[in-house]
């Protein structure tokens, strides 16, 4: 298994200046405001479950852009159902990533069914043309190189594990100031 952050860290090697990145609440956010704040990051601070959704509303808008999703296994089990929508929509400038340590960390580590549900096989038979599981970072770079190259909609379930780096703050702006920058971004 992959450390969460190793991964966004390994992520954020494939993201350009223009490029737009959602992430979810909680850990994931806290820990992509760490390593690369940005104007082109939208941290969900309270919102879990909408991130892909919003990842889809920013792709069908502003359809010269790629979009990232970064989303945990818990987020992504919430929206379910955004998945065919997704699908149906087939936006090629989305790149929906589910970083999956089997838990709920955010809120004190309780286990998620992820472990019982295969996450990419779920977006495979919702229509995602290109989904992939990596349990390393070897297979995220491989994976990360073949769907920012191909352009379509994909889909990548890294295995995480719950691995706290200590001294990782919470998201220092406010939600307005979130906004503000990131419709910047998406303007640029």
């Amino acid at each position: 298994m992959i450390a969460r952050y190793q991964a966004i860290e390994r992520i954020l090697s494939h993201i350009r200046e223009a490029d737009l990145v959602v992430s979810t609440t909680g850990m994931i956010s806290r820990e992509l405001f760490t390593l690369d704040d940005r104007p082109g990051n939208f941290y969900m601070i309270g919102s879990m479950g909408l991130a892909s959704a919003m990842g889809l509303g920013l792709a069908i808008q502003a359809p010269h852009k790629r979009v990232f999703v970064l989303e945990g296994d818990g987020s992504a089990l919430m929206s379910l159902g955004t998945l065919p929508l997704i699908s149906s929509e087939q936006p090629s400038n989305l790149f929906h990533i589910i970083l999956d340590n089997e838990a709920y960390e955010s809120t004190g580590g309780q286990p998620s069914i992820s472990s019982q549900f295969d996450l990419a096989e779920t977006a495979r038979s919702a229509g995602y043309p290109w989904t992939r599981r990596v349990d390393d970072l070897e297979e995220l770079e491989s994976a990360l190189t073949e769907v920012t190259a191909a352009g379509q909609l994909s889909l990548i379930v890294v295995k995480a594990g719950i691995a706290p780096v200590d001294g990782i703050p919470r998201v220092s702006h406010t939600p307005e100031q979130i906004r503000d920058r990131f419709k910047s971004a998406v303007q640029a």
